[in-house]
């Protein structure tokens, strides 16, 4: 990839990169990772306080209610890969950055007007109606939010140092839901239960606004990323949603469906582990409602230090050892940790903390890994279609499924039993995706083919570099 002043004639068989400026690269960092805090601090809200939200805004009783709050968070996840449709192709045609911007602004607005919603006793089922409503919209934005934002990091980062740069878009993620649960949590014990139950649950939704209008100045401060102006240059963008799902279905099929199955076990583990376990542990476990709030902080806190170390590692030995390392180690531990989690508050901590650290390898490297199997002018679209898709089947519901498993066969163990069956379709993905790292991500090629840019050597430097 040639610097940006350079003349328009493009060379995608030149292995040499020259770096963005060191400053230019951290804002875009930070403009790629604001935007997924903002969608992982909803839902850490949301999850820590599903109990308040249940009983605020559902009908029936305390189970009932909760159950549908559960679905109702599902919802937002139906309605993704219509989001997925919509950004994706206009993020491949208009540039990454034009979409982002418009993203964060209805996501950080639907999450804020949550705050808002009447109470049940106020308006009747009006209530969880504007309520899903919200979800909806959330959902519909968040569909466009997280494939730009991955792909948006992983076209600035030098190809020596996609896998170290992108784990922070995942720092955000941890970052935003630990920040939204410490909220959730803070305010529980600082507020009576029935100030919380009356107006207390609403506060940490009402910090979605000034986190978007971050993320909107962030991103209006940056250019789109080198790789796509390089293809604007060339000609070479998708000219017609028409012609772009024709691309993907025609030449395209083979990377949607192996993103999508590895996307089943990232994200079953992932709102398993992260969204439903503070459910979990208070109703399944009998953890007490501050302790079950407590255990995925700590846990999330230890995944956060390790992250970019896992992204720095893949840099070097491949993205596809570390997801082997992952799913193997969450098949083998899984059942032991859940049942170390049911012991005691001490069990389980180390039962989480264990099973978020071998979740580490794979959440590090989402943003080196999934934008790379497709070559530039159907990443955005390939990316978050299959993401959405799979992410609305697998992912979003995963809180829903396991909670009215858990009620139907009362085995306690039914967390684990899903996630190991994710990590299988996960493994039979992998086997075919192509090693990308240090692989140039420019051009019309798939990155890791024998057609596109070889690897990199990870141990010269490009000039310039950061």
């Amino acid at each position: 990839m040639r610097g940006f002043g350079d003349k328009p004639e493009i060379d995608y068989s030149e292995p040499a990169e020259s770096a963005p400026d060191p400053g230019v690269l951290r804002r875009a960092i930070a403009a790629s990772a604001i935007g997924n805090a903002t969608e992982w601090f909803d839902y850490g809200i949301y999850a820590y306080g599903v109990s308040y939200i249940s009983a605020a805004i559902f009908p029936g009783d305390t189970q009932q209610a909760t159950l549908l709050a559960l679905a109702t968070f599902a919802v937002s996840f139906l309605v993704r890969p219509l989001g997925g449709f919509v950004w994706g192709p206009l993020g491949d045609r208009l540039g990454r950055k034009h979409v982002l911007a418009i993203t964060i602004v209805l996501m950080a607005g639907a999450t804020f007007c949550v705050g808002l919603v009447p109470s049940y006793a106020a308006i009747g089922l009006w209530a969880p109606a504007i309520m899903v409503v919200l979800r909806m919209i959330q959902g519909f934005s968040t569909g466009g939010e997280y494939g730009g934002a991955a792909t948006f990091m992983a076209e600035y980062a030098p190809s020596r140092r996609r896998g170290f740069l992108g784990s922070f878009l995942e720092f955000g993620t941890l970052s935003g839901f630990s920040l939204g649960a410490l909220l959730m949590l803070g305010f529980s014990m600082l507020l009576t239960d029935d100030q919380m139950g009356s107006w207390g649950w609403r506060l940490p939704f009402m910090v979605a606004a000034p986190l978007g209008l971050i993320g909107v100045y962030l991103r209006s401060r940056l250019e789109d990323t080198p790789v796509f102006r390089e293809l604007e240059q060339s000609g070479d963008t998708e000219q017609g949603a028409v012609t772009q799902f024709k691309d993907l279905v025609g030449e395209y099929w083979a990377p949607v469906l192996r993103l999508g199955g590895l996307v089943v076990a990232l994200n079953v583990v992932n709102y398993t582990l992260l969204t439903y376990m503070p459910t979990y542990l208070e109703r399944t476990i009998g953890l007490s409602s501050n302790h079950a709030l407590v255990v995925p902080i700590i846990g999330m806190l230890t995944m956060m230090v390790f992250l970019p170390f896992a992204g720095h590692i893949s840099d070097r030995v491949g993205r596809k050892p570390m997801w082997w390392f992952s799913l193997i180690g969450l098949f083998i531990a899984g059942v032991p940790m859940f049942l170390l989690m049911g012991t005691n508050m001490v069990g389980a901590v180390i039962g989480f903390a264990v099973l978020g650290l071998l979740y580490v390898p794979q959440l590090s490297t989402i943003s080196a890994t999934f934008p790379a199997m497709f070559p530039t002018q159907v990443r955005y679209a390939g990316f978050a279609i299959a993401y959405n898709v799979s992410t609305s089947l697998f992912g979003g519901t995963a809180p829903a499924v396991n909670d009215w498993l858990v009620s139907l066969t009362g085995d306690h163990l039914v967390p684990a039993y899903y996630m190991m069956i994710a990590c299988v379709i996960g493994a039979i993905a992998l086997v075919k995706v192509p090693e990308t790292a240090r692989c140039p991500i420019g051009g019309t090629e798939i990155p890791g083919t024998p057609e596109a840019p070889p690897q990199l050597e990870y141990d010269v430097e490009p000039s310039g570099a950061s």
